[in-house]
């Protein structure tokens, strides 16, 4: 136990997957040699979210490969992984700043340089190969995994393809960067290319390792780059319940020098069902929901200014 966190799991070991086969450090692609879509499943975007590396290591130790198309493995950020400590476990999410907030083309081809946007920069070329991509993620606080899918329909279709996680967030990111999920081809409407970024839990909650490895096989079932039998036979869970489909009107962002102070303990999907209700503050300044039967999404007690404090939405389906 680590202040309020249990760490119920640990981080798998990445180094036998540093040279990989790409001339990109941690990338490696498996080429079925069979017409088909290039997939990637990306983990530690941030180096503090275990369960992705634990996904990847398990694709690995099955040698399992693409029935056609392309299927890539990857480690984000790297370098914050390798620091992660059990014993100051939100140190490690990034070395500079948040590698998920650089995918801007202006930034990355801007001259600014940190340990994140060098490795984006580095990584960058495969992305642009990628047809679809899995970004798998973790929260600090316990709430319920949820899938974002970004602000275009085909997003959201193929979360429903996908069939799980419950929670299906359709949203159009922060508003301190651009995430790889919306970045390039991900986010044009008119595009077959596809991203999800799934967040499977608290990062350090033995269920967040279960539901990377879930969605994960889900993935790449539906992209046809394994076959039905072998994601069925290897599933942790079979009883997902239906999806319900939440679209983010925006989120609420921190202005003060400090976290945001809720008012009540929120955890994520409470629904509001008055407007004007009164929230919290951001410093000295009231937040009230914005409309009715609203649905806060990801609260957030940690960060503060110009992050996220919480997203708003409205039930779809």
């Amino acid at each position: 136990m680590t202040g309020s966190y249990k760490i119920e799991i640990s981080p798998v070991d990445i180094e036998p997957y540093r040279a990989g086969n790409t001339g990109i450090p941690f990338i490696t692609t498996f080429d079925s040699g069979v017409a088909g879509p290039h997939v990637m499943v990306m983990a530690v975007t941030h180096g503090n979210e275990l369960c992705g590396a634990i996904a990847v290591d398990w694709l690995f130790k099955q040698h399992v490969r693409p029935k056609l198309g392309k299927l890539t493995l990857g480690f984000s950020n790297w370098r914050a992984y390798q620091n992660f400590d059990a014993e100051a476990p939100l140190e490690s999410r990034f070395v500079d700043e948040d590698i998920n907030r650089v995918w801007d083309r202006m930034v990355l081809d801007g001259d600014r340089l940190t340990a994140e946007l060098e490795r984006a920069r580095e990584l960058r070329p495969m992305i642009d190969e990628i047809d679809y991509l899995l970004d798998i993620h973790s929260m600090t606080e316990f709430c319920e995994p949820l899938v974002l899918s970004g602000p275009h329909r085909k997003g959201q279709d193929l979360a429903r393809a996908v069939a799980i996680p419950e929670y299906v967030v359709c949203d159009e990111g922060h508003a301190a960067g651009k995430r790889m999920r919306d970045y390039g081809s991900f986010g044009d409407p008119a595009s077959h290319k596809n991203a999800l970024l799934v967040e499977c839990g608290q990062h350090w909650e033995q269920r967040a390792a279960k539901v990377a490895h879930d969605v994960t096989l889900q993935f790449l079932g539906h992209c046809s780059l394994v076959g039905r039998d072998f994601v069925d036979s290897n599933l942790n869970d079979t009883t997902w319940p239906e999806q319900k489909v939440i679209e983010v009107s925006g989120p609420y962002t921190i202005s003060a020098d400090q976290p945001f102070n809720w008012k009540n303990e929120y955890v994520g999907f409470e629904v509001i069902e008055k407007a004007g209700t009164v929230l919290g503050w951001d410093g000295s300044k009231k937040v009230t929901s914005p409309y009715d039967n609203c649905v806060l999404i990801m609260p957030n007690r940690i960060k503060g200014k110009g992050h996220s404090a919480v997203r708003f939405g409205r039930y779809v389906t």
